[in-house]
């Protein structure tokens, strides 16, 4: 929890306690459907929570605003963002039915009213958000195929509607197969863990 406590220092004691629940949630749920991987259990808050929380160092979602998780296995970035941004309508989707299970446990065990968790694959969405938001769920152009339709025209955060995406490594030429405006940033600019050397946040236009 120091390692969320030390970038986000203005959480209510709401917050702070759901933050402090997911450790012993996850832990739970991890032993009986792999959401996380053994490596990574032991390090959630550095790299899913706070990895999740790059995306408030981005920007800040307005009161209202609709946000579609795709691809969201245990519920990352949305459960942590969910936490962050009670005001924000917050729409998590997989197509693995065991995982959209857990992600009903989280939610019912951190009461979050702001979550709908749905088993359906991204295609077959017909809503449409202001913000579309995952971690590396498959290839970006593919994804940026499949949601690029779910992007609504119409937006009243301080930055357009569009498309959040956080991947590890160089996708240079994903994005210039995409063909579309951009903007890429280094996560190691937010945090200064070894952990996010690497890792980035591309925010496409629509």
């Amino acid at each position: 929890m120091e390692i969320i406590n030390k970038y986000f220092v203005q959480l209510s004691p709401e917050q702070e306690e759901q933050f402090r629940k997911l450790p012993a949630i996850y832990g739970n749920l991890n032993s009986k459907v792999n959401l996380i991987s053994r490596k990574d259990i032991d390090h959630l808050y550095e790299r899913h929570v706070l990895h999740s929380l790059s995306i408030a160092n981005f920007i800040d979602f307005q009161k209202g605003t609709h946000i579609l998780d795709a691809g969201t296995g245990g519920g990352f970035p949305g459960i942590p963002l969910s936490i962050l941004f009670p005001e924000v309508h917050f729409t998590l989707v997989d197509s693995t039915g065991k995982k959209i299970n857990c992600v009903h446990e989280v939610i019912k065990e951190l009461g979050l009213k702001n979550v709908v968790a749905l088993q359906s694959r991204v295609e077959e969405i017909k809503n449409t958000y202001d913000y579309i938001i995952s971690r590396a769920l498959i290839s970006l152009p593919q994804f940026y195929k499949w949601v690029r339709p779910l992007v609504s025209k119409h937006g009243f955060n301080y930055l357009p509607n569009g498309i959040i995406y956080l991947k590890g490594g160089d996708f240079i030429e994903d994005l210039r197969e995409i063909n579309m405006p951009f903007y890429l940033y280094n996560l190691s600019d937010f945090f200064e863990e070894e952990y996010f050397q690497t890792k980035k946040l591309v925010f496409i236009t629509i």
